[in-house]
């Protein structure tokens, strides 16, 4: 006698042990399918058929500090979990004529998290600038912003930004070039001070960590001065991501520590810029860091999948490669074991 399958398009009951999972196959009934899997405290990412859009909103993957550390390990786990999230990249610039803006043809600020500049009088490329919001740990409003390193035409736009969000920190994770290829204008100056447009620019003082630089900027703008930090990491390496983790996590430390005393000086309570040359591999990265430390300092828990996602959804492409997001997932769980072994 023929059982009728359950209208089910697709669901998911994990035991202790075993997963089970209904899924409608095209041309074919329901199918059951039982596989083996160990049981984790969340799984609830929605099939990988479903709109990009939902996704983004729903995906998820809930993990315990000692789960962090075995599925970090995991590459090939985490292979899937990367390329099944969506990249939400937008396929073409709504703003006719601002191409000359971007770094990479392909790389476009999705339009509904764009920073848009005050436009400048006749010229109504003036507000485009390839850069977006993003949120922070708690969907924190505008946490940061993500954008691409400054070009040569586009130096002033940068620091009309800077402005007009009332920035208290730049981070700049990209050396000017790598493989003999321009991956951002120099737009800092060497020594003392340096023009751009109508913005002064003026080296207050630089100190030198492991693997960074920090710099206090002074920008003069209409007769009025803002101090700034700039933080710029120096060692990614071309094409891989950093061999040694603590720097890098020192690093995301030094700038929250930043974007909460900078205010008290001259009132930048705005986001943190984060730039590296596309705006999304290695920026991503920085700030699915940030977000994910608050995270395991607050929770004692992860959940690497819903950062990524959020991300996404603010600027399509967010961490780029895989090797990247492998790298994410091994920096936080090296530092859940520095939590696990102060407390």
């Amino acid at each position: 006698m023929e059982v009728e399958s359950p209208p089910v398009i697709c669901c998911a009951y994990w035991s202790s042990s075993t997963s089970l999972l209904y899924k409608r196959r095209r041309g074919s009934n329901n199918s059951l399918t039982i596989s083996i899997a160990p049981k984790h405290r969340l799984l609830n990412s929605p099939p990988v058929d479903c709109p990009s859009d939902e996704y983004l909103q729903t995906g998820t993957r809930k993990l315990t500090i000692d789960e962090l550390h075995q599925h970090a390990q995991d590459a090939r786990s985490l292979y899937h979990e990367f390329w099944t999230i969506p990249t939400n990249h937008l396929e073409k610039l709504r703003l006719c004529g601002a191409g000359t803006k971007n770094r990479y043809g392909t790389i476009i600020a999705n339009e509904h998290s764009r920073v848009k500049l005050s436009e400048l009088p006749g010229d109504p490329l003036s507000s485009y600038i390839n850069a977006n919001y993003v949120n922070g740990y708690l969907n924190e409003y505008h946490a940061f912003i993500a954008t691409q390193g400054p070009l040569a035409n586009t130096i002033v736009d940068f620091y009309r930004m800077i402005w007009q969000e009332r920035v208290p920190v730049i981070v700049m994770i990209t050396r000017l070039y790598e493989k003999n290829k321009a991956k951002c204008e120099k737009y800092i100056p060497d020594n003392q001070s340096a023009q751009y447009g109508p913005f002064q620019i003026q080296l207050k003082s630089i100190t030198y960590r492991t693997d960074y630089e920090i710099r206090r900027l002074v920008i003069e703008f209409e007769n009025e001065q803002r101090e700034i930090e700039h933080y710029w990491y120096t060692a990614w390496p071309d094409q891989s991501c950093p061999d040694i983790v603590h720097p890098l996590i020192e690093l995301v430390k030094n700038v929250e520590k930043s974007r909460v005393d900078l205010p008290d000086l001259n009132k930048c309570s705005g986001p943190v810029v984060v730039h590296c040359s596309a705006g999304i591999g290695r920026t991503g990265c920085f700030i699915a860091l940030s977000n994910g430390i608050k995270q395991l300092d607050t929770e004692h828990t992860i959940d690497i999948v819903r950062i990524l996602c959020d991300l996404r959804r603010d600027r399509g492409g967010m961490i780029q490669t895989n090797d990247q997001y492998q790298f994410v997932y091994q920096a936080l769980s090296e530092y859940a074991r520095t939590l696990q072994s102060s407390s």
